[in-house]
């Protein structure tokens, strides 16, 4: 079984996550994903025979769309997905990261050019994966890292945005191993 299949196979066995999927496809926007966190836990929990999701501190749907960079914008969106599915959404316009990014994390970066570019540069490899669903339900899967990491259970630093020192902050508070006795977690 290809990594892919075996990934969509995950996604569509949890109802949660095809409920947020269908309803991120009804907010009509090109190009979208839900990714991140929200999907490495139900990776992880499926593959440690977790009988129930592990708790979400969010839901990841992320969007590129360079013609409107208006925080606003997110927030509105957000609510349509609430009002859609009662889920901790986090809605982020990947064009317009490079506006708070600095403010928010300490230092400045380039604006990212698309969605792939913009999940190529998430924390871990482990998480810089997105998934969409198209109109005739076909799940689309975003992985510029590719799947090896969050297949096999393994967390390590991506460089291209996360210093050492966020990275160790993460993985102090995210407490992977403890979650999920079957990752391994490399130093930064």
């Amino acid at each position: 079984m290809s990594d892919v299949v075996q990934l969509t196979a995950l996604v569509r066995a949890a109802p949660w996550f095809m409920a947020a999927l269908q309803a991120g496809r009804s907010l009509g926007l090109a190009h979208w994903c839900i990714g991140a966190g929200a999907l490495r836990n139900l990776v992880w929990d499926a593959l440690h025979g977790h009988a129930h999701a592990s708790a979400l501190a969010d839901v990841d749907f992320a969007y590129f769309d360079a013609d409107d960079l208006a925080p606003a914008r997110d927030a509105v969106l957000q609510q349509r997905l609430c009002q859609c599915v009662d889920l901790p959404w986090e809605v982020t316009n990947q064009a317009g990261v490079h506006l708070w990014f600095e403010q928010h994390f300490g230092h400045a970066v380039a604006p990212l050019q698309s969605l792939q570019d913009a999940i190529a540069s998430w924390p871990e490899p482990a998480t810089a994966v997105g998934v969409w669903l198209d109109a005739a339900d076909a799940l689309h899967v975003i992985a510029p890292l590719g799947l090896d990491d969050l297949l096999g259970l393994r967390v390590r630093r991506n460089p291209a945005r996360v210093s050492v020192e966020t990275y160790r902050e993460r993985c102090a508070s995210k407490r992977y191993a403890e979650r999920w006795p079957r990752v391994v977690v490399e130093p930064a």
